[in-house]
């Protein structure tokens, strides 16, 4: 028989009420909607929990509100510190602002500006922000020598029992928002706060609920670790997806998450990327790369959830528009409509026009053209990108490039080439 959660790990039901009580002035009770269009296409009832409307735009204020806010005056007299690749950041500035507390908040030099900005709102003079090292990881190293040296408290973005506790809130509002019996909740995976506290709730109030958990290929630290059954460091991530991009799962949380999850899912950025897009467009709702993982894991979820009800985690809605650009490249290359060559072309006068008007269909554009070599370019190859209408249309493409002799290099096949080109 599977074990209680109380039994595996000190989060309580008790504890996650005792949160919402306490939060119930403080954040906001986010709408749970269906949604048609998500509903139609995967021909089950697709409910979404819109952290993204939260007073940060995330859900991560729950766990860091309902974690300071129960220190004593011995812990906070030298003020605290956090780490965090965003949301945490704006959640524990949020705090501070509101218990009149001092944080130094430690956050990678890679955090998108708009995240950054946040904090500095929320915060105001409540709070010192260090930008440092490329990942959550350097950042939380920083961010643990400053409570040593300084003898702060330090507020873990996820691995602590009241900040698992503040996260499991959103489960009690799901169950008391709706009527009908929810067969998934599928939420996104950085270091395991928000899934180990819903999921811990839905395990005592809701067993037959099936908790996914939901993680970018790029940084799969839960799911190998699962794999392994043991805690596993990633050696390098993809730190694309910000809000989930951790190189460690948490201690408590691989305890709890190996209790209550039901399925971990990795999910191509590139997919996380057109879900954005599909979002905002379809529904105007701005998601964040880890807000989007949810919803996007349902393609491959589709023929399990059919005709049942499902709830997705909205998680955050912090995305920064300059970032918009590279989510659409993103989108394209993972849908198959763009791709970049290095064509070597012909050493023969109307080699270029022919490559225009014989090799590129009628519905290919190019969107970038380069000459790799500063002199003598005519003779060189070139970096040329081609944008396609339809993704069947990409191996005619490149049969016409054959026949033509225009021989070729795909860019998008060499991830080190790609890197360094694109």
């Amino acid at each position: 028989m599977k074990q209680t959660i109380d039994e595996v790990h000190n989060v309580h039901v008790e504890d996650i009420l005792k949160a919402h009580h306490l939060l119930k002035d403080v954040v906001t009770h986010t709408p749970l909607q269906k949604n048609k269009q998500l509903s139609e296409k995967y021909d089950c009832n697709v409910y979404l929990k819109r952290e993204d409307l939260q007073v940060v735009r995330s859900f991560k204020i729950r766990g860091a509100f309902n974690k300071i806010k129960q220190l004593d005056e011995t812990q906070t007299v030298n003020g605290i510190v956090c780490a965090s690749a965003g949301n945490h950041a704006q959640g524990v500035a949020f705090s501070c602002n509101q218990l009149k507390i001092h944080g130094k908040i430690f956050m990678p030099s890679t955090t998108p500006r708009q995240k950054v900005t946040q904090v500095e709102l929320f915060g105001k003079e409540y709070v010192d922000i260090i930008l440092i090292g490329d990942t959550f990881d350097d950042a939380y190293q920083k961010a643990v020598e400053c409570c040593e040296e300084e003898n702060r408290t330090f507020i873990h973005p996820f691995d602590d029992v009241e900040v698992i506790s503040g996260q499991g809130t959103i489960a009690v509002e799901i169950l008391n928002d709706t009527d009908v019996e929810i067969d998934y909740v599928v939420a996104s995976v950085g270091g395991g706060g928000l899934i180990s506290g819903v999921g811990a709730y839905f395990n005592s109030i809701s067993p037959s609920t099936k908790v996914i958990g939901v993680e970018p290929s790029g940084a799969p630290s839960l799911f190998q670790s699962r794999m392994e059954d043991r805690v596993v460091a990633l050696d390098e991530i993809d730190s694309f997806v910000d809000g989930a991009a951790v190189k460690r799962i948490g201690d408590k949380t691989f305890t709890i998450c190996k209790e209550v999850l039901d399925k971990v899912l990795l999910i191509p950025e590139g997919k996380i990327c057109t879900t954005i897009l599909e979002l905002y467009n379809e529904n105007a709702i701005v998601a964040e790369p880890a807000g989007a993982m949810s919803i996007a894991s349902l393609d491959f979820l589709r023929e399990e959830i059919k005709g049942k009800n499902v709830v997705c985690i909205v998680s955050g809605g912090n995305n920064d528009i300059g970032r918009m650009q590279e989510i659409k490249e993103r989108s394209m290359i993972y849908e198959g409509l763009q791709h970049y060559f290095i064509v070597n072309f012909p050493q023969r006068a109307g080699a270029l026009r022919e490559f225009l008007d014989e090799v590129l269909g009628p519905n290919d554009d190019i969107n970038r053209f380069e000459y790799t070599k500063k002199n003598n370019k005519e003779n060189g190859p070139a970096l040329v990108g081609i944008e396609l209408k339809h993704k069947g249309d990409y191996e005619p493409l490149v049969q016409r490039m054959k026949k033509k002799g225009f021989f070729y290099t795909e860019v998008n096949k060499d991830s080190n080439l790609f890197h360094l080109l694109i």
